[in-house]
Parts: structure tokens; C-alpha cells; sequence
């Protein structure tokens, strides 16, 4: 069941963060019963170029891609994305809602592919093309064979494949991660914990080098701190890792057919680039950007890094740069 209807109050501005223009969004429900939301975003410039999927990262609303909906609404682009289960204002899964937590990916996919049905293909013009970040778009990645006839293209912003300088091989952490869920820690966090009551100081965040975004999105969590999120259990880390190996592998690859952008951030201290720069050169349909220099949110970056990724959009999506 869907419910669609112009409702700002469904999304939370805040001060140098005002919700945009011709918002619309609601709720859908899951076939596992989760409440879900979403916002769509008209374009506000003509000619209509078609409509972009964001999928956003872990730890992450709707409301820190405000700015990016207002810059794919002037190209002439609308906008529709979601909250993940687990995060933001969707329904959270566990008891103690400041664990991240998901059985599995494909629980994530599957409400991707709801979404697709239930309200993007009928209420979004096409064509359609997928803008993801980090944990958004390691979803896209596994979700890209099944969007080979729906998705025009993707790019897919620091895919969160393996962290950086990690001892460990990603199946060394899916065998410890699978142990620990046996001995029945999977909802045991894995790291970080809870949010902290107050934000880290901008000079020692790993995201973004640009400080007033950096203000401007912990202003989001300080001022709704529903929406905020602590960091991820043991079965959350399990399911990245099988997620992970399972695009990883050869024969997923080959599937893919969807076009994709694959852009990495040089001084990104959250996942490893290496492993970004790695997974793109085995693309059949792929390509990648290095950004040197810039941190992990890129579209939460200062404008030299944010303008590298925006002019690449703009060459990679057809029609997009002639805004």
C-alpha cells in the first residue's frame, strides 16, 4: 500500500537546510510489514530530463540531500528517494532504534525494487537513473542486474566495499561476524556505538573538509535526533560483507549491464579506494573518477571537490550538463 500526497511537513528543514520546492512523499509499506519513507522532487526547470534515484549512505536522511535535490531539480531532473530500513524515518528494526541494524541486503534491495513499483515507475518521469553513496551504493550494485530494463544509467559515489587499511579480508570479517550472530551477538554493536550527545568537532570528522556543510548536516541530528542513527551490530557488518562478496564475484559482475560512474574519494578515510579502483576495473560497463583530495561525502564536500563530482554527473547523464 502507498501513500503519496504533498506533505512538507513529512521532511524536516532546518536553518541554511530549507526543505525544496514541489516536495511531495509519504510512507509505503513492505511485504514484511516496515513502514518506509520517501520523498519525490519535481523538477523546477524545463525541459523534463527524466527522474534520479538517490540512495543514500548509512546513517543518513532524506533531508542531508536537500542541496542535491535542488541542483538535479534546476538541471531539469525530479528526485525520488528513501529513508532504508533501519535508518532515518523509516521504521527501525530492533528494540533499541540507535543500533544500525539489517538481516540482509537484499531486505534493502527488496524495498528498492518495491519502491521502483509502487511509486517510482508510476508517479516518476523517466527515464530513470541511480545517484548512490557509500552504503546506497553498494545496494545499488547488487541490485543493478534486476535494473538492467529500468535504470539508464548509474554513479555510484564511494561504494562501501571494504574499509580502508582493514587486516582482515571481508570473508574473514563474514566468518567472525556469522560466528558471533550463532552465539546470538548479532544485535551487539560492532563499532561506535550510540550517537555521541554532542558532534564530533569539525577539525576531526572524516566526511567532509568543507565545515559549514559539516555544521549544517550534525544541525539536522542535533535538532531531530530521531533521525539520527548509532553505529552498526555485528549482523548489520555481516550482512555488508556477504553484500560486498557477492558483487565481488565474477559471475555478479558479468550480469551487469547498466552503465555506471564509479567515483572515488582520494582521502577517504571510510571505505578503501583501493578497493573502489579495483571493483571498476573489472567493470565490462563501467568507469571511474578519482577525486584526489576530497573525503568520503563528496556531495557533502567543499565546492572544489562537489563540483568535480557535479561536472562528471553532468557528462556521464545524458542530457543532464546543458542545464
Amino acid at each position: 500500500m502507498t501513500d503519496l500526497f504533498h506533505q512538507p511537513r513529512l521532511f524536516h528543514g532546518t536553518p541554511g537546510n530549507p526543505l525544496p520546492a514541489n516536495a511531495a512523499g509519504g510512507f509505503f509499506t513492505t511485504s514484511d510489514g516496515k513502514k518506509i519513507r520517501y520523498g519525490l522532487f519535481a523538477a523546477v526547470s524545463r525541459p523534463l530530463k527524466g527522474t534520479v534515484v538517490i540512495l543514500t549512505g548509512r546513517n543518513e536522511c532524506i533531508e542531508k540531500y536537500f542541496e542535491t535535490v535542488r541542483n538535479l531539480a534546476d538541471r531539469g531532473l525530479g528526485v525520488a528517494t528513501l529513508d532504508w530500513r533501519g535508518q532515518g524515518a523509516s521504521d527501525r528494526l530492533i528494540g533499541d532504534r540507535q543500533r544500525g541494524y539489517v538481516r540482509s541486503f537484499f531486505d534493502y534491495t527488496g524495498d528498492l525494487e518495491q519502491f521502483f513499483e509502487e511509486i517510482v515507475l508510476p508517479d516518476c518521469q523517466g527515464p530513470y537513473y541511480i545517484l548512490a553513496h557509500s552504503t546506497g551504493a553498494l545496494i545499488a550494485l547488487l541490485a543493478a542486474p534486476s535494473m538492467a530494463n529500468r535504470v539508464r544509467r548509474m554513479v555510484l559515489i564511494a561504494p562501501f566495499l571494504a574499509v580502508p587499511n582493514q587486516s582482515i579480508s571481508v570473508k574473514t570479517v563474514r566468518r567472525i561476524c556469522s560466528l558471533s550472530c550463532l552465539l546470538g551477538l548479532g544485535r551487539v554493536n560492532a563499532a561506535w556505538g550510540p550517537p555521541p550527545k554532542e558532534s564530533v568537532p569539525v577539525s576531526m570528522n572524516k566526511l567532509t573538509s568543507d565545515p559549514a556543510r559539516y555544521r549544517r548536516n550534525t544541525l539536522i541530528y542535533e535538532t531531530y535526533p530521531q533521525l539520527a542513527l548509532g553505529g552498526p551490530t555485528i549482523r548489520w557488518l555481516k550482512a555488508a560483507a556477504e553484500a560486498s562478496l557477492i558483487v565481488s564475484d565474477p559471475d555478479f559482475t558479468a550480469k551487469i549491464q547498466v552503465p555506471l560512474l564509479m567515483i572515488a574519494a582520494g582521502a577517504d578515510q571510510v571505505v578503501s579506494t583501493r578497493a573502489v579502483e579495483a571493483y571498476a576495473r573489472r567493470l565490462r560497463v563501467g568507469s571511474l573518477l578519482m577525486i584526489d583530495g576530497a573525503r568520503h561525502e563528496i556531495l557533502q564536500e567543499a565546492d572544489l571537490y562537489r563540483g568535480q563530482l557535479l561536472a562528471a554527473f553532468d557528462a556521464f547523464i545524458p542530457a543532464a550538463g546543458d542545464a
